[in-house]
Order: C-alpha cells, then structure tokens, then sequence
C-alpha cells in the first residue's frame, strides 16, 4: 500500500496555502529536471493549476559540484489559476553547496530551505565558492533550514538490491521526490506507475526506486525534523480534458494539427540547437500523420530544404535558434522574392552569438523584422503561453498558406521550456485551411502561364511543379511583374517590392484585434509581447486589485501590428514595455506611432518577475 492510501489521521499539523513556489536543484546528473516533472504531473493529477520553470546548465558537461553545472526545475502548483512560475520561493530543495549558492537568493525569507548534507564536504564547498560551511555558520539564520542526509539515506533504503555505486546515486533524486511529495502532500501513485513502466525489463531498477521514493515520504512522516505538513487544495478550472504541455511540444502539435487542417504533409528541416532541439525530437515521433522530418548538415541546409519542400508543395517548415536564425538570413530573402509559404520558427536564446544556449531572451526581434538585405518584409508572430504555442502554429501556417510568404514565429527559452496545464482542443471545431493549387484550366486559353500574376489580396498562385502548362522557373533574382521573368527594370523592381511590401500590410485586416485586460481607458498600459505576458498580466492585475487603473496587452502579432493598436496606446496615460532585451518593442513602438513609452529591460537570462513590473508600474505612477 502506497503511503498517501493509508487511512489514518495525519500525526502532524497540516496547514493549508493558495498556492506553493518550489524549487529543486543540483548538479546536472542528480536528476532534479525528472523529479520535478514527476511532482508536476502529481500536482497536476491532484488538480492544481501549475506552472514551471526548468532552468539548464549552459554547459554540456560542466564539472560536478560547479557553480556552471547546476541544475534547476521550478514549480508554481496553486489552488487558483496562475500565469507565471513564480517569484520567490517558498521552498528550495538543494543537492550540494553550488546549489545552494547558485538559488539561495531567491528563497524568500523564513522560506523553507532543505539540504543534502552528506555533500558539504571541503571539497564542494571550495568548488561552489564557500570559504566555510553555510550549514554551520550564521549565514542561513533567515530561512528555515532541514538538513537531511540524503545520500546516507538514500543508500540505507537500496542496499538490499544489487546495484553499482553509480545506480545507487542515480536513485537519491527519488528519495529526495518523496521527502517533499510528503511535505506538500503530493500522491506517488503517478510516478510509482511511471517507474514501473519506464524500467519495465529492469525489476532491481525499479524495485531501488520505489524503495527510495517510499523512504523518502515516509522519512517526512516519521521524523520530528518536519513539524508541519502543507496542502494545496485542487484548483477550480473549466471541465474538459487536460494534459500539461510544454512551449515546444505544444508548437510541434499545432504544425501537426495545421497540416491536418490543410490537407498538407509537413517537411521540417532542422539541425540541433538548443533550446530549439526538442521540436525535433517531437515531431520525428508522429510520422503516421505525414510527418517527414530531415536533420540537415547546418542550419543553412535545413532551410533551404524547407523551401524547396515548400517549392513542391509541401508545408515547408524549418526550427532553429538565434545563432541559427542567423544563417538563415538569405535563404528567409530567398522565400521572400519567391514568395513560397514557409514557416520559420526561432526559440530564442540569449546571445549574441554563442551567449548563453539554455537561457531565454527576446533578442531577435528587430533580425525577424529587418535581418535580411534589400526590401524584405514578412510576418512576425509570438505565443504568450505553452498552451497558445500550438494555436500560433496553426495561425503561421494559415498566413504563410493564404499569402504565399514566409512568417517566423519567435518563441523563446522560457515558453519552450515552461510547462503548463493545457485544455486539449476539439480540432473539428477549427475552421480549414484552405489551399487552392491551379491546374491548367487557369491558363484560360491562354497559351502562358503567369505566376505572378496576383489575385485580390496580391498573391500569386501556387504551382506545383510538374503541373501540366503550368511550368515556370524562379530562383533569388528580381522578377518581371507576371511573368516571374528574370528582370533588371528600374520600375518594375521599386513596382514588385512597393507590391510585397503592401501584401503584408493587407493581412492587418485578416488578424484578430487587439485585446486589452482592464480599464479601456486609464492611467497606464503595460504592453508585453511573447512570454512577458504572464508576468505583466499577473503584475497588472495585482495593481487593478488595489484599485489602480492599470490595464494590459500582450501583442501576438508583431509585423505588421493590430489595425487597432494606436487607437488603444492613444488612450492610456502612460505606457510600459517589458521585455526581455534592451527595448526593441519600445523602438518600434515609438518609432511607427510617435507615442513615448517607457521601458524595462532585463537581459539576465531569466525570465521577468511580477515584482519587477509591478515595482515599475509603481515608480512611474508615483505609489510608494
């Protein structure tokens, strides 16, 4: 009998909280990311709202017990619905010093602060940059801290099974799962079920495991260390099936979804980059919905595979990040004078160059609008949310089909990688996407074939290749208007890229309007874009609570903008751009409408905190 099927009373105090931030961390080899998912899907089958927050090492294998090589995962389970992973913590579960030096700042004060002890040793503690023992010193006098020997513990309760030292060590993150599955009384059935079946041919695997996860809930049960026991009450959502869902995931499913509502197969084109890999990784599972997935040699390759799959009629899409993005450049302006549907998906990353592959940023804004020689304008479009990831798949898909161009959907670090509760969708309630491929009825008599010649919104139509008298060649070179003829015309070429240009500007009229949260009209906008929307929505809303006219949105459509975005800046007071780069928002912002805005820029990165809007929001409407 699992222990949370026991019948009787709790010895402990039980104190029941909204909502818990924690946060578990170690070397990249203590399995912290898994033991944060297995909480995550218990607090989801609980029926809490989550969010969370995987934060990697930037370095592969950076050497254990370094500052470089810790690993976290980040988990906001609540009693409500939330937006974000968090702020501060109330509990941080460390596995070594470098851990604890690496986290310790965001655990609020009187947070609890659990720790391996077995691992403070001389050696670690010098690796992590400790000149004496934190655990033995005043330096920790503010939080809560428990001391556990994980390592001892974890290896009492396996010494019965035949394992290596290394199996044995790979087990502790299950004890340490279970010590705070008790504490915040989280069910192990789930990850019971999931060890069994992940370890299915491996019985003293999973016999070791189950016996750890088990020693550590009940060592949270038994000892006099843990006083009290938490409970986060299920969170009140709307009915409906639900599966937690990451940014990246969530995007792989929306191309999927998008083909199906085409009628199309997909081509992804891709080389590995992080955090961009998993999409990959995702897709090449589901080839029974035509799904056709090329690892290319480099980035350049993978995009121009895109297109020339877009070429034959395929929906052409290549991932990748900014590094990535950037080798991408001429091949985007070769699909632009082509005007060939492409979708270009970028999970940005901080950079420039190399930077820092697993942490997220904004920075790739202003290459995705302007990062491509000549005259090239295209759609820019970003999801706010996990969950919004798979309907901003769909929605590229449906502008890149439509309009015959390429569209780039600017993801990030943070999006890709948070993972949250999403409402599985009826796909039979989305409207088709409608593609028309013109047969040589179109010539109409007409001896030649025009493939420039546009229809009401100036596209021009999509030809497969091999079509019968609809044979035509393109390629990098200006067009003759019509014809798709090589052309050096001083007035054609100024008449094709005034015409591409005010293609995109016509699919204002074919995207939602923007939305506003709060007051129509007030004192302050707070204007996000992409991933900042859970931080702003949630800091905004903190200040309409207190009776501030505070509002919020959050732009999805970033090229070309909502045909009602100046009338809404127009009515705030003041407005407010978070972002996670040095104000590329701001710029366009001010730039195309003349409104003065301010902004908060972070580029740390890590994601922007609630309190670092809401302290802004504060400032610039003078509340102490």
């Amino acid at each position: 009998m699992l222990p949370e099927e026991r019948k009787t009373t709790h010895r402990k105090e039980v104190s029941t909280l909204d909502h818990v931030v924690i946060r578990l961390a170690g070397d990249s080899g203590d399995g912290m990311q898994l033991a944060g998912l297995k909480f995550t899907t218990a607090s989801v089958i609980f029926g809490n709202d989550i969010s969370t927050f995987p934060d990697f090492p930037g370095e592969i294998r950076a050497p254990a017990g370094t500052l470089a090589g810790v690993s976290g995962f980040q988990i906001h389970f609540s009693s409500n619905i939330i937006s974000t992973p968090g702020d501060e913590l109330d509990a941080l579960v460390v596995m070594n010093p470098a851990a604890l030096r690496v986290n310790l700042a965001d655990l609020k004060p009187n947070g609890i602060l659990i720790v391996n002890q077995d691992t403070f040793s001389a050696k670690n503690l010098k690796k992590a940059g400790y000149n004496q023992n934190p655990l033995e010193d005043d330096s920790l006098r503010n939080f809560r801290v428990y001391p556990v020997s994980i390592t001892t513990l974890n290896q009492t309760a396996v010494e019965s099974e035949e394992l290596t030292f290394k199996q044995i060590n790979l087990t502790k993150n299950f004890f340490a799962l279970g010590l705070i599955s008790w504490l915040f009384d989280r069910p192990l059935t789930s990850t019971v079920e999931w060890i069994e079946e992940k370890f299915k041919h491996r019985p003293t695997i999973i016999n070791a495991n189950i016996k750890t996860l088990k020693a550590g809930y009940n060592y949270g049960e038994t000892t006099e260390l843990f006083p009290i026991q938490y409970h986060v009450p299920p969170a009140k959502m709307d009915p409906g099936l639900y599966k937690y869902i990451s940014g990246n995931e969530a995007l792989s499913l929306g191309l999927i979804a998008a083909a199906n509502l085409a009628k199309k197969e997909i081509f992804y084109g891709a080389y590995p980059i992080t955090p961009a890999s998993d999409l990959l990784h995702e897709l090449v599972k589901h080839k029974e919905f035509g799904i056709r997935v090329f690892q290319a040699e480099d980035e350049i390759a993978a995009i121009g595979s895109a297109i020339g799959a877009s070429f034959g009629g395929l929906l052409g899409v290549a991932g990748t990040s900014g590094p990535g993005f950037s080798l991408m450049t001429e091949a985007l302006g070769l699909a632009v004078i082509t005007e060939l549907p492409l979708v270009v998906i970028n999970v940005q990353r901080a950079g420039p160059s190399t930077g820092m592959p697993t942490k997220p940023e904004q920075g790739d804004l202003l290459q995705a609008l302007f990062g491509r020689n000549g005259e090239s304008p295209l759609p820019v479009i970003a999801p706010q949310t996990p969950g919004d990831c798979f309907e901003t798949a769909i929605e590229a898909v449906r502008i890149a089909m439509k309009y015959m161009t390429p569209v780039v959907i600017l993801s990030d670090g943070f999006v890709a990688n948070t993972i949250d509760p999403w409402k599985i969708p009826d796909i039979s309630q989305y409207e088709q996407i409608e593609v028309q491929h013109p047969s040589k009825e179109i010539l109409k008599g007409s001896e030649r074939f025009y493939p420039y010649l546009r229809n009401e919104n100036l596209v021009r139509p999509w030809a497969i290749p091999g079509t019968e008298g609809l044979e035509y060649r393109t390629g990098g070179l200006e067009k003759e208007d019509k014809t798709g003829g090589v052309s050096y015309d001083p007035l054609n070429h100024e008449k094709l890229v005034k015409t591409r240009a005010e293609k995109i500007r016509r699919i204002t009229k074919d995207i939602q309007i923007q939305k506003v949260e709060g007051p129509k009209r007030g004192d302050l906008l707070v204007l996000s874009w992409g991933s900042t929307y859970g931080a702003a929505y949630t800091a905004a809303e903190n200040m309409r609570k207190q009776g501030f006219s505070v509002s919020n949105a959050n732009l999805k459509y970033l090229n070309p903008f909502p045909q009602n975005l100046e009338e809404i800046l127009q009515s705030y007071e003041k407005i407010l751009i978070p972002e996670m780069n040095l104000g590329q928002l701001q710029f366009l912002i001010q730039a195309r409408y003349s409104i003065k805005t301010t902004g908060l820029a972070k580029v740390q990165g890590r994601p922007i905190q609630v309190r670092e809007i809401q302290n802004k929001i504060s400032t610039i409407l003078g509340v102490e």
